[in-house]
């Protein structure tokens, strides 16, 4: 496809660099002063939440200054997969895509998130607390700003960041979210039932309209029903506060982008469709598209 910036992670990379992006004021964490140990290197913790033995992968700059807060990315892999796999499979890690940003990739255990009925090895409740653990660990380690995280996620994942987005504890720990192609097993019923955000939270989803597994349409998937992407976006907008809606065009109608204004924010809600895109991640340079996309995202 010829529109080449829809991956998620040069999502993060744009919406940073852009003055009118919904970041907060810097607020350092206790773990700034604390020499890091082989920066610009993707390495792996070991931390203990809910009586389990869990871990993630972390990859700080490699022009990491323990004096200097930096903002934080945590992202979400896919079912049958690990951290490690998302870190390579959407390279955001690399400089072009992360910069100055410490990127963090949680282990769901047993290959998944919470949330569909194909996960039994830990519940909702343990997965957000297991979230929670991992930025505590890693802001106690690193010199974090701890208002500026953000979480990103694909399928699995990215019904995980609903599922963390619709939490009471999980949508007070990031800044902003962003999921792509995701399957939104937790959230089916409506605006009000059973998702419960402490605050309006900014958010993009990326999605397919041919995707066969997790379909733009809705229904059954693997792990149980799915909402439509249309309905979920309409609840969020309710939940978010929205007002109004923008519609546009774009790539010669390949790909629809939607963006609301939310409590006063242009753009605190977007969502781009993709046609003839299945289940992966859309891909290719950022660089060759920033100019449009600054101008998507003030």
């Amino acid at each position: 496809m010829q529109l080449t910036v829809l991956l998620v992670a040069c999502w993060f990379q744009l919406v940073f660099a852009s003055p009118h992006s919904y970041r907060f004021t810097p607020r350092a964490s206790t773990g700034c002063g604390k020499k890091p140990f082989l920066p610009g290197i993707t390495q792996y913790r070991g931390v203990k939440s809910s009586g389990k033995d869990r871990s993630y992968s972390f990859h700080l700059p490699s022009s990491y200054d323990a004096s200097k807060a930096y903002p934080v990315v945590l992202g979400f892999h896919g079912s049958s997969s690990i951290g490690a796999f998302f870190e390579l499979d959407t390279k955001m890690s690399q400089g072009r895509y992360s910069g100055e940003k410490i990127m963090v990739y949680p282990n769901g255990v047993g290959g998944s998130w919470a949330g569909p009925t194909y996960h039994t090895a830990s519940t909702v409740a343990e997965d957000v607390q297991f979230v929670k653990d991992v930025i505590e660990d890693f802001k106690k380690q690193f010199c974090v700003d701890e208002a500026n995280v953000f979480g990103a996620g694909m399928s699995n994942g990215g019904g995980f960041i609903g599922t963390l987005a619709c939490d009471p504890l999980g949508s007070t720990l990031f800044a902003a979210v962003a999921a792509h192609s995701g399957a939104f097993y937790t959230d089916v019923n409506g605006p009000n039932n059973g998702c419960s955000p402490s605050k309006v939270i900014p958010m993009l989803e990326i999605h397919g309209a041919a995707d066969k597994t997790v379909k733009y349409e809705g229904g059954q998937g693997d792990g149980g029903p799915q909402p439509a992407i249309s309905n979920w976006l309409e609840w969020w907008s309710q939940r978010n506060k929205c007002t109004t809606k923008k519609e546009e065009s774009l790539d010669d109608g390949k790909v629809q982008h939607s963006s609301w204004t939310c409590e006063g924010k242009q753009g605190l809600l977007q969502h781009y469709k993709i046609a003839d895109l299945d289940l992966c991640a859309a891909t290719a340079d950022c660089r060759e598209s920033e100019r449009d996309y600054h101008a998507i995202l003030r």
